[in-house]
């Protein structure tokens, strides 16, 4: 038994991007700078800088998958969602290494 199955499966970034594309009215929300998300993000992400987070605004009961560049800023996205009373919210980590379509350009 390995530690990682000790304390179960994480799923990969690629999971979660799936999982995301599947939940109804879910958001795939970006918390990288403005300048990594013009190089390349998800197709039909939001761009909300971590700094700026505190301007995010969505319904309490949307579906959120966070990612950053590697999954810290992801991380602490995520915990100060749910301190905001959002209810479903998931890190999947980092797009670095992702090799799945990408959009570039600025933000929407």
């Amino acid at each position: 038994m390995s530690l990682f199955s000790f304390f179960g499966h994480r799923p990969s970034f690629a999971e979660g991007v799936e999982k995301a594309r599947q939940t109804s009215g879910s958001i795939l929300l970006d918390v990288r700078t403005k300048e990594e998300y013009a190089a390349g993000h998800l197709p039909g992400s939001v761009l909300c800088p971590l700094q700026q987070l505190h301007l995010f605004r969505a319904d309490k009961q949307t579906p959120i998958f966070v990612y950053c560049a590697s999954g810290v800023r992801s991380g602490r996205a995520e915990a100060y969602l749910k301190k905001q009373g959002f209810v479903q919210v998931t890190n999947i980590g980092g797009i670095d290494g992702w090799n799945g379509p990408l959009e570039k350009g600025e933000s929407k």
